[in-house]
């Protein structure tokens, strides 16, 4: 239903705020960001001096840059494959109409309630080599205790697994929605022509949760390259030997411990235009697949 304003102006007056707040936090620092990125600065930014586009191709030759580029890509893809693949399992069981159904599904959802850093304490609590409750389990059952901290494939998987139970309640809020929305009709008719409960799940379950499946990619994409740099920190602060430095880390380590905040402004607008471009595509992909009906 369109709405019609007697005042011409009435409608900017209203988007006002939402105008100012966007200029002032949003695309002034982004301008500002850009242009710093065209300039390499001294420390605290004392002094600059213009140099064009020379920092983008220093990021591009960095090979610490481009390692934790791999790095944060087999990072996501394990976010996302893991994630997700844990998150639809999880809301199946959940789904079911059984007892007490409500409290297992709040127990699964609620670490999504807690902050990245939180959420690293209780990871680096349980991953303790000494204290830890991980390393008392497996020496109890194989004998053996790992480093998790100093072992950098370790400490990858450990990061790993830290942001995909972060991120859990997130996914299974999401599946549990749509698969509480699924036609059971649908689902008895399969039943009543011999199908068993796999050919019901892939062939019918599975097909209506594609939607929401493409939706949790991006989001969990999105996720692993901005918004676990809490867990990061307070895991593995990157290390060992940089083998968790993702993309948002190599950022925080140029811009507040080197001071070069004209690379790390670099490395600021490579995530941005990263950000943008993942947007764009789950807008895109998002309405192809999706029938929203008449």
């Amino acid at each position: 239903m369109k709405v019609k304003f007697r005042s011409k102006t009435l409608p900017y007056l209203l988007l006002l705020p939402s105008i100012i707040v966007s200029l002032l936090f949003l695309y002034y620092p982004a301008l500002k960001t850009f242009v710093l990125s065209l300039y390499k600065t001294a420390f605290m930014g004392m002094r600059k001096i213009f140099v064009g586009g020379s920092n983008f191709i220093e990021l591009f030759t960095s090979i610490e840059y481009l390692q934790s580029i791999l790095i944060s890509c087999f990072f996501a893809v394990g976010v996302v494959v893991i994630g997700l693949t844990l998150s639809l399992f999880v809301a199946v069981l959940s789904n079911q109409d059984i007892k007490g159904g409500r409290l297992y599904r709040l127990g699964f959802i609620w670490p999504y309630a807690l902050s990245p850093a939180i959420a690293g304490v209780i990871w680096l609590f349980m991953f303790n080599p000494t204290a830890g409750i991980i390393n008392y389990l497996t020496d109890l059952l194989w004998g053996i205790s790992p480093d998790w901290i100093s072992n950098k494939h370790l400490a990858l998987l450990m990061v790993i697994g830290a942001a995909v139970w972060k991120n859990l309640g997130y996914n299974i809020v999401f599946y549990l929605a749509a698969l509480q929305n699924i036609p059971q009709e649908i689902l008895e008719a399969a039943e009543m022509d011999g199908a068993n409960s796999l050919q019901k799940f892939f062939l019918i379950t599975f097909d209506f949760l594609k939607p929401t499946t493409l939706f949790l990619v991006i989001m969990n994409l999105i996720y692993s390259f901005f918004d676990t740099f809490g867990i990061i920190d307070i895991l593995t602060k990157g290390g060992p030997v940089n083998a968790t430095t993702t993309m948002i880390y190599k950022l925080y380590i140029d811009a507040f411990q080197n001071y070069k905040t004209g690379f790390a402004a670099a490395q600021s607008i490579i995530l941005f235009i990263m950000v943008m471009g993942l947007t764009i595509a789950q807008f895109k992909w998002s309405d192809s697949k999706i029938d929203y009906g008449s």
